[in-house]
């Protein structure tokens, strides 16, 4: 009770700034719970299938590797997905690692999303504290030269009042806000780290498997130059005497 008795003094002593305040920290707070929810439930879906397809890549199971991926649903499953499909028609390192980074500049950007709006949030909140305590200052000088003697003091108090209120209410805001920030910025960073990591890993199971999926190299004799697989070096010409 104590601590509700307290919030609504501060509100009703703070001003109308606190208002618009407090709809900004509320905000700020419903994007920090869904963006920490959805990036925990990201990392752990990205760990599960990373579980569950690194068998298959370990066996040199391609196929089964991506049936995997196709069915986890989560970011690491999709730059798989695109790293196989890749593998199927290129052997080519340079190729494969170019789809996975297109498919990794698809998630980034849904792993950022809405963060950086707390750190704006932060600044909003702190710059409607500062607002409000402006406010109250330009009334406590309002009340000191206008009011009756025996006035001053009480109108003095309650003007300092609010501008302190909101003060404080702004910096509540903000530090909360943008400690939130930096915490969700510090996952998404863990989160893109580990997607790298991973699809570095495929590459190189890819390249110790001599090309992965792409086909074959043509029969001698067909009339089509073979290609080489994909980490080996064409045996040099011997020399005709």
């Amino acid at each position: 009770m104590e601590v509700y008795s307290f919030i609504v003094t501060f509100f009703r002593d703070g001003g109308f700034f606190l208002y618009p305040m407090a709809a900004v920290f509320v905000a700020g707070i419903a994007i920090a719970i869904e963006r920490f929810i959805v990036l925990t439930r990201a990392r752990l879906e990205n760990q599960q299938a990373w579980e569950r397809i690194t068998p298959s890549l370990r066996a040199g199971n391609f196929a089964e590797a991506m049936k995997q991926a196709e069915q986890s649903g989560s970011a690491l499953g999709t730059v798989l997905c695109y790293g196989l499909s890749r593998a199927r028609t290129a052997s080519r390192r340079d190729d494969i690692e170019k789809a996975m980074e297109e498919s990794l500049l698809e998630i980034i950007p849904r792993l950022d999303k809405r963060t950086h709006f707390l750190a704006s949030l932060a600044n909003i909140g702190m710059l409607l504290g500062l607002l409000g305590t402006i406010v109250g200052l330009i009334a406590a000088f309002s009340a000191i030269s206008t009011a009756n003697p025996a006035e001053k003091a009480s109108l003095l108090a309650a003007s300092i009042s609010v501008a302190m209120n909101n003060t404080a209410g702004g910096l509540v805001v903000a530090i909360t806000l943008l400690f939130f920030h930096m915490l969700l910025e510090a996952k998404t960073t863990a989160v893109i780290d580990s997607l790298e990591v991973a699809a570095l890993k495929f590459i190189n199971a890819i390249a110790e498997r001599g090309g992965g999926l792409a086909a074959p190299p043509p029969a001698a004799g067909s009339g089509a130059p073979a290609t080489p697989a994909m980490g080996r070096r064409p045996a040099p010409a011997q020399g005709t005497a």
